[in-house]
């Protein structure tokens, strides 16, 4: 696996990890550590999904910086075997 498969599949599971403590804290929303795993990981993800963003192309619009060069096209699309 790649640096850029690699990466794709951290975020994929720091995306899990974030969903299912959503899930947990909209049942125990006074969850003090919840709450702190959650931005713990929230923030990790921020700045994976930056690094990202920076070294390939961006995975969100809100991620698309465009003083350079607009790359939000760059990625590759599912019939080109990339996106599994």
């Amino acid at each position: 696996m790649g640096n850029k498969e690699q990466l794709l599949h951290d975020i994929g599971i720091v995306n899990f990890v974030l969903t299912e403590l959503s899930l947990y804290l909209d049942t125990h929303p006074d969850d003090c550590s919840a709450m702190e795993y959650f931005n713990h990981y929230n923030r990790m993800r921020n700045q994976m999904e930056k690094e990202f963003s920076q070294k390939y192309y961006p995975l969100t619009l809100r991620l698309a910086d465009c003083s350079k060069e607009w790359r939000w096209g760059a990625a590759p699309l599912p019939w080109e075997g990339e996106c599994v």
